[in-house]
C-alpha cells in the first residue's frame, strides 16, 4: 500500500518519539560538553563543601585561574607591551646613513624578514630627517618624539609618521608581527621624509 507524504511524516515523528530514541541524547560533542560542565560543578561543589570555611577551594581555584591568564598574556607579549618604557630608535652612538639603513631594509624586505625591514626603515627615515635638518641630532629619541619634533617643524610630516612610529615601536619593542602592511606605512613615512617641503 502506498503511503502519502504527510502521513509517513506523521509515522516518523511518532517513531522519533518513542523513548529508546530520547535516551540516546544529544550528539557526542553536547555529551562531551556536558560531562565537562558536570565535572566543573563536582570540583566545585566538593572545593567548598570539603575546606572548613566553605570557600578557601574555591578562592584557590580562581587565583589558579588568574595565574593561568597572566601567564597566557605575557607569553602573547600583551603585558610585557604595556608596561615597556619608551625606547630609542637607534641601539648605538653612530647612526648609518638613511641610504645604507634604506638599502638594509630592502634587502630584509626582499627576504621576507618584515620585522628587521621595519627596524631598518624607520632608521633610514630617522637618519634622513636629521639629514635634512628637519630633526637635530639628539641620542636617545624614541619613535613619538620623532614624530613631535619633526611634526613642530614640518606639520605636514605627522600624518605619515605616526603610523610608522606605531608600527616601529609594536614591531621592535612590542613583540608585534612585522608584515608587509606595516612595513609600507614605514616605508611612506621615508618617502614623505626625503620629499617634504621645508619652510624657510
Amino acid at each position: 500500500m502506498d503511503i502519502g507524504r504527510d502521513q509517513a511524516a506523521q509515522e516518523a515523528a511518532q517513531e522519533l518519539s518513542k523513548s529508546a530514541y530520547r535516551q540516546s541524547g544529544g550528539s557526542l560533542i553536547e555529551k562531551a560538553i556536558g560531562k565537562v560542565l558536570e565535572w566543573i560543578g563536582d570540583l566545585l561543589d566538593s572545593l567548598t563543601g570539603s575546606s572548613p570555611n566553605g570557600h578557601a577551594g574555591l578562592a584557590m581555584l580562581i587565583g589558579l585561574l588568574a595565574l593561568i591568564v597572566v601567564v597566557v598574556l605575557w607569553r602573547a607579549g600583551v603585558l610585557r607591551t604595556s608596561r615597556r618604557a619608551p625606547q630609542a630608535v637607534f641601539d648605538t652612538a653612530k647612526p648609518r646613513t638613511a641610504a645604507e639603513y634604506r638599502a638594509q631594509s630592502e634587502r630584509e624586505a626582499a627576504s621576507g624578514d618584515y620585522a628587521l625591514a621595519i627596524r631598518s626603515r624607520f632608521r633610514a627615515c630617522v637618519s634622513e630627517l636629521t639629514k635634512r635638518t628637519i630633526l637635530d641630532e639628539r641620542a636617545g629619541r624614541t619613535a613619538y618624539e620623532v614624530v613631535a619634533d619633526a611634526g613642530r617643524t614640518v606639520p605636514a610630516l605627522r600624518e605619515p609618521l605616526q603610523p610608522a612610529a606605531l608600527a616601529f615601536t609594536e614591531v621592535v619593542y612590542g613583540n608585534r608581527p612585522g608584515t608587509p602592511e606595516r612595513y609600507a606605512a614605514v616605508v611612506a613615512a621615508d618617502d614623505a621624509a626625503r620629499t617634504a617641503r621645508v619652510l624657510a
